[in-house]
């Protein structure tokens, strides 16, 4: 027999969520080797986000099974109220599987999806919003301008030509610099950006006094939650790698995929050496590159050891 009455039936008002949900995905098994500093990563990428972005969110971590010093770190964030809602999964279930709960529990009307590994820099969210806001039809909006596959971004160039209140420019709109600082994020050489750079380029576009870059990319976007339900589930069958399904998808539906044009979030990848200055020392030490290291540049070399790294990672975790 129940003992008196649930308190919760003289509450007369529940807590509202905020139009915004950013939602993190986070992944850290330990914390040595590759993972040494992402811990220290994410309380970076984490700090960005809150501390100017231009609009209020609630935010929601899904943590895809990590060691037991991250969930440590994440349960205080949550009961000291600098994370909302937090789901922490017994296993890693793959980007895929994350994105399936997340993308389709996050409570807001839009969600700002990152990566943990991101730096955020000031009003990325509100910059990001006014574009999805302006420009009809969008899909996502990534906070920082660099060079997407053009085949992901033909539907947004199409509307941008037929569109009267368009105004559609190629040419070298990202800076060079601002190109070759995420590149070099992401283990490449300042050499062949060169080549790249020079035989590329960007497409901007103006509408309604807005100005944003052809281009998305599902490492760190914006977009509004009814979107992106169009897109789910996702079936991916391997951890890492797959993600353009969602890049894809969005270019077939006819949706506008686009980016703000200033660099306002910046890939960390797993060490702190982004803030550390270490990027551009990086670039000029790869120039002189040993006879060693182009052997293992070379094509079918690269290829088997990274089968090798790729079986010993699997072992390791079965």
């Amino acid at each position: 027999m129940r003992k008196g009455q649930n308190p919760a039936k003289f509450v007369k008002e529940v807590p509202r969520p905020k139009r915004i949900t950013a939602a993190l995905l986070n992944y850290i098994p330990f914390l040595s080797g590759f993972y040494a500093e992402t811990l220290d990563v994410l309380k970076v990428s984490l700090e960005s986000m809150r501390k100017d972005a231009g609009l209020p969110f609630d935010l929601m971590v899904f943590d895809n099974g990590s060691c037991a010093e991250v969930r440590d770190f994440l349960v205080k964030e949550k009961e000291e109220g600098r994370i909302q809602y937090l789901i922490l999964a017994e296993k890693n279930m793959g980007k895929g599987g994350a994105w399936n709960i997340m993308l389709a529990g996050a409570p807001g009307e839009i969600i700002a999806y990152t990566d943990a590994d991101v730096l955020f820099s000031s009003k990325w969210l509100s910059r990001s919003v006014e574009i999805l806001e302006t420009f009809p039809n969008v899909g996502m909006v990534t906070a920082r301008p660099f060079r997407t596959p053009p085949e992901f971004y033909e539907s947004t160039l199409k509307w941008a030509r037929d569109a009267e209140r368009a105004k559609l420019e190629d040419g070298q709109f990202i800076p060079w610099e601002t190109f070759l600082e995420f590149n070099l994020s992401l283990g490449q050489t300042e050499e062949e950006n060169k080549k790249v750079y020079a035989e590329t380029k960007d497409w901007r576009i103006q509408y309604k006094n807005v100005t944003a870059m052809a281009g998305a990319s599902h490492w760190q976007f914006t977009a509004y939650k009814s979107m992106l339900q169009q897109f789910l589930p996702f079936d991916m069958d391997k951890p890492m790698g797959q993600v353009r399904q969602l890049d894809k998808r969005m270019n077939d539906a006819g949706l506008l995929r686009l980016m703000v044009s200033d660099p306002l979030a910046m890939n960390m990848s797993n060490t702190l050496g982004y803030l550390r200055g270490e990027l551009k020392q990086a670039g000029v030490k790869r120039k002189r590159v040993s006879v060693g290291k182009r052997i293992v540049e070379v094509g079918f070399v690269k290829k088997i050891l990274l089968a090798v790294y790729n079986k010993i990672f699997s072992w390791y975790y079965s």
